[in-house]
């Protein structure tokens, strides 16, 4: 037992300490700072990840619609197992016995993303051109 419980662990650790400085003598100095991200990428970034966010928030609105069994759609969504009024896909809506069944929240998230991605893309692109005109 106390090899396990003071033995073992004090090894352990004599071993790491060692490998950290046989590590830190072969590695060398370290490797020089990256350089920091310019505007224009952080944008690109940001109209990236909202792309991706209005996808993945489309795709949950589709999941509200019907596909192979149209009044399986109402039967899981609203309890009722009628054939859906309407449904479409762009702006997400699924009417059963005329009451919305998609969050209300789906269609202004998709237009601030859709509007968000626009405008970090304009902006990334702008800035990009900005920045190459001025190291000419």
């Amino acid at each position: 037992m106390v090899i396990l419980a003071l033995v073992l662990p004090t090894w352990a650790v004599l071993t790491y300490v060692n490998l950290a400085r046989t590590r830190r003598e072969t590695d060398g100095p370290p490797p020089p700072p990256r350089p920091r991200r310019s505007p224009a990428r952080k944008a690109a970034r940001a109209a990236g990840l909202a792309c991706l966010a209005g996808g993945a928030l489309h795709l949950y609105g589709l999941s509200y619609l019907p596909f192979l069994f149209p009044e399986d759609a109402c039967w899981f969504n609203a309890g009722t197992k009628v054939t859906p009024d309407s449904s479409s896909a762009l702006p997400v809506s699924l009417v059963c016995r005329g009451e919305e069944i998609v969050p209300w929240w789906v269609n202004p998230g998709l237009l601030v993303l859709a509007v968000t991605t626009v405008a970090a893309t304009v902006t990334s692109v702008v800035l990009a051109l900005r920045r190459a005109a001025g190291s000419r």
